[in-house]
């Protein structure tokens, strides 16, 4: 394989206008492409529309060409390993991003944050491209409007790749994928290649902690704050201190913590990890349910919201006090029980069951805490959790409710394209395809609508809001029924 010299002239350019280099480095820049495509040399034959192609676009027709040619392998995750490599020639090293991005800061925290954004989207790190084949779109529900996304963002991988991996041998470097180790690492088949990944430092709570952005983004400008140490993820006051302290240096994001125990936690409980954005809910647009008090910080203001889930948020622009009044909501939680709607705080061995989902944000002048109540019991009817998607809308959810679910956007898995594709069909009358799990919904979507092709659509993806809507309902610890609302209160009264 030879490189073409009118794109490696193309693409030094950009490594000069955007990276480290300066023209002098040309030649160096040129033997580093050489070496990580695996060619033989330049050769000077003429492309129309050089100029216009951007870095990614000349990286991905080399990696094309180099599979093709046989110059690399064409398993998935070498092509992203070799790209990496390839875009990290027009990405500035930590140390400049980092005094830039703080530069940038000190001006505006918005200017700081898109200088970032911009060069996590530039160098691929953040794959728009793969981001927009998602499906979202937004359902009216008794809540306020709540959205729907179908992630096919992460691509799929061949059957090569996964029996590499089934004979890999695991590594402890990095320990795992949020990892600081991971800033720079090329990756390997059992880990994701990561030579073009930047991590702003900063500081929360008197320690080091990360900034990042997500590769695959579920939301606006979605990033990932990081412990430097590898522990594990905890919910208590000092959560509670590093949410606000991020807020207050990036008052234009939002953050939150998934929470800290199995069943209602995150994918990775294993590093302690926020997420934060750029980015409005629809939980944050919820309206007022309850307004009550809180005996012990009678200047605070309490609320509950409507929604499915169980929420009390509280306002303040005294953020120490407002940090006081959400760690004792907490700890009241934590130790609470009420047997007449199967909240129990504690098992007999003493495994506790209660923590929260908290989301902080900075709004009309003051700052706000949600603090979702959480509750990770199981049981002999609900063996995946009583307060986690119940088995007869697993068809359409069944994974962990985390933190952006709680707000109300909803992360569907992949498989339902094609999925609901077939439920479309059999309800148009074209197959008799055996739909599984949808089998029971279909039918009573054909009984409760007259469906045609001109509302199909528009059925089909009112169904799945309101199939999400029931998922929110159960993983809320206090329901939205009488007995729920009542159970409530004796709760609001214990603060």
């Amino acid at each position: 394989m030879l490189l073409n010299k009118q794109l490696v002239n193309q693409f030094i350019k950009y490594t000069v206008d955007m990276g480290e280099f300066d023209t002098l480095d040309a030649m160096y820049v040129q033997n580093k492409l050489i070496a990580i495509l695996n060619a033989q040399g330049i050769e000077d034959v003429t492309i129309d529309s050089v100029s216009s192609m951007t870095p990614n676009e000349i990286a991905q027709l080399w990696i094309e060409e180099a599979v093709k040619t046989g110059a690399i392998e064409g398993e998935l995750y070498n092509k992203e390993m070799i790209e990496a490599q390839i875009l990290d020639l027009i990405t500035p090293k930590p140390s400049t991003i980092n005094n830039h991005f703080w530069q940038q800061h000190q001006e505006d925290p918005k200017l700081a944050t898109d200088y970032f954004y911009k060069i996590a989207k530039r160098n691929h790190y953040v794959k728009e491209d793969a981001i927009a084949k998602n499906i979202s779109y937004n359902v009216a529900t008794d809540y306020g409007d709540i959205e729907i996304t179908i992630n096919l963002s992460k691509p799929e991988k061949d059957g090569k790749q996964i029996a590499k991996e089934k004979n890999a041998t695991a590594s402890a470097y990095p320990q795992c994928a949020l990892c600081f180790e991971n800033e720079g690492y090329i990756g390997s088949v059992l880990q994701a290649a990561r030579t073009n990944h930047r991590i702003i430092r900063m500081n929360l709570g008197g320690n080091e902690w990360g900034f990042q952005y997500s590769p695959y983004a579920y939301f606006n400008e979605h990033s990932i704050v990081l412990s430097r140490t590898h522990e594990p993820m905890e919910i208590n006051q000092q959560t509670f201190e590093n949410l606000v302290a991020f807020v207050q240096q990036f008052p234009h994001y939002f953050i939150g913590s998934n929470a800290d125990i199995p069943i209602v936690g995150g994918s990775i409980l294993s590093h302690n990890h926020y997420q934060a954005g750029r980015h409005e809910f629809p939980m944050d647009r919820a309206t007022t349910k309850e307004t009550f008090k809180l005996t012990s910080f009678p200047d605070i203001e309490a609320t509950t919201l409507k929604w499915p889930m169980s929420v009390i948020r509280l306002k303040s622009k005294n953020s120490e006090q407002l940090i006081k009044a959400a760690t004792y909501v907490m700890d009241q939680w934590n130790n609470y029980s009420d047997s007449s709607v199967d909240i129990k705080a504690y098992s007999d061995d003493g495994t506790r069951h209660h923590t929260v989902t908290p989301i902080v944000r900075y709004n009309n002048d003051q700052y706000e805490i949600d603090i979702v109540l959480r509750d990770n019991q199981t049981s002999t009817e609900y063996p995946d959790g009583i307060f986690h998607p119940h088995q007869d809308v697993q068809h359409i959810k069944k994974e962990n409710i985390g933190l952006i679910e709680v707000m109300g956007t909803a992360i569907l898995p992949g498989r339902l394209k094609s999925e609901l594709a077939d439920v479309k069909n059999y309800l148009l009358g074209k197959t008799n395809n055996d739909l599984g799990p949808h089998k029971q919904w279909a039918d009573t979507m054909a009984q409760n609508y007259k469906i045609d092709s001109n509302n199909i659509d528009d059925i089909i993806d009112r169904e799945v809001g309101l199939k999400f809507n029931r998922v929110l309902a159960d993983a809320g610890v206090f329901k939205d029924d009488e007995q729920g609302n009542n159970a409530f209160k004796q709760f609001l009264n214990v603060l």
